[in-house]
């Protein structure tokens, strides 16, 4: 017999009814914890000397907590909404009671999807970077599950593929330094959920951080035609489309040719013009002993201090005229007469905004 709470989201407990009356069924037990035993670290570098005798106090009890968290995502996950818009809405009317927050927004709009399409992934990684740093403790209950669940995937895909662990690095890097803050000031901030959740968050966290710090890029095989085989001025306009500078010294690694190429002193002043007002390069300016700009120091040591320019393949739109969040490839039931002139890209920060009270 399910216990029906009154979040009818929640998969609830299992009950069996005996002699004695009604007993909570722990069918799992005994699967929870031979798969516990796959999960040791050492939490000594998370809490201090006191703290850590606390935790090691609760760790078996903590330990059935993170894997009763990710049975719950699974069964949570067929009833999160697959809608690829939300209406955005602030404050209560006579049609919509209540008002949209950014949990119910990031459980509706489709980013389990999103982060398949490679033009919409470093789209919703920033997002989640975004959140970690800030908003995280904001999220409910089930936003957190999906939060966390999306993350899971996001980071079996880049050890699957190989591809973009930078991204994941420093989004990992930002969420555990948020939750160690948030595991340490316990009563200082309200946390959604029970202390041993977000330990076992962050211990999966840091699981996650290992797994990323031991992943063994494979050298694939090809007799075919590979980048090398380029003329010089294909593989110089492949670096001038980059708009991120770790990826131009990232590539300049792999042939001396390319080191040359990524070195070019013209290369890294458009990066630098993209990214950077004229004003800002005055306030750190870099010369060579020459006299000359030394445009690559200049780019590092620039983002340093400003924001860099943000490019995505695909963002969320939003639609003035409806008010309404979406993808634009999905499209939403616009009403107004020009749809298209209603529509405005949404980058990360602004969707964090967007809900903002």
């Amino acid at each position: 017999m399910p216990f029906l709470g009154q979040d009818w989201r929640s998969p609830g407990w299992s009950w069996i009814k005996t002699e004695d009356g009604w007993k909570r069924c722990d069918s799992c037990s005994q699967e929870l914890r031979s798969e516990n035993s796959q999960y040791t670290i050492n939490h000594s570098i998370i809490l201090n000397n006191g703290e850590e005798e606390i935790f090691n106090n609760e760790c078996e009890y903590a330990a059935k907590k993170r894997k009763k968290e990710h049975f719950g995502n699974d069964t949570a996950a067929h009833s999160f909404y697959r809608e690829k818009w939300i209406y955005v809405h602030k404050e209560s009317t006579k049609e919509r009671h209540g008002y949209c927050t950014l949990g119910e927004a990031f459980n509706r709009l489709d980013f389990s999807s999103a982060i398949q399409d490679i033009r919409r992934f470093t789209y919703v990684v920033k997002l989640l970077q975004l959140i970690a740093k800030s908003q995280l403790t904001s999220l409910s209950g089930v936003a957190q599950k999906n939060y966390f669940s999306i993350l899971d995937r996001i980071v079996q895909k880049v050890l699957d593929d190989h591809q973009n662990p930078r991204l994941i690095k420093d989004l990992l890097q930002d969420l555990s330094s948020t939750l160690c803050i948030l595991v340490r000031g316990v009563g200082k901030s309200v946390l959604v959920g029970n202390i041993n959740i977000w330990i076992c968050r962050l211990e999966t966290v840091l699981n996650w951080q290992q797994q990323l710090q031991n992943l063994q890029m494979t050298k694939q095989v090809n007799s075919g035609l590979t980048l090398s085989d380029l003329p010089l001025h294909m593989l110089n306009n492949i670096l001038y489309r980059f708009s991120d500078g770790w990826d131009i010294v990232t590539l300049g690694q792999v042939t001396p040719t390319l080191y040359m190429l990524s070195e070019d002193r013209r290369l890294w002043k458009k990066l630098c013009q993209y990214h950077f007002a004229e004003k800002q390069f005055c306030r750190h300016l870099i010369l060579s002993e020459k006299g000359h700009i030394e445009w690559k120091l200049m780019y590092f040591t620039l983002q340093k201090y400003y924001p860099t320019k943000e490019q995505y393949g695909d963002t969320l739109h939003f639609c003035r005229h409806c008010s309404i969040l979406f993808w634009k490839d999905s499209g939403h039931p616009c009403t107004a007469a020009d749809p298209d002139s209603c529509f405005t890209p949404v980058s990360p920060q602004h969707f964090i905004d967007l809900f903002k009270f």
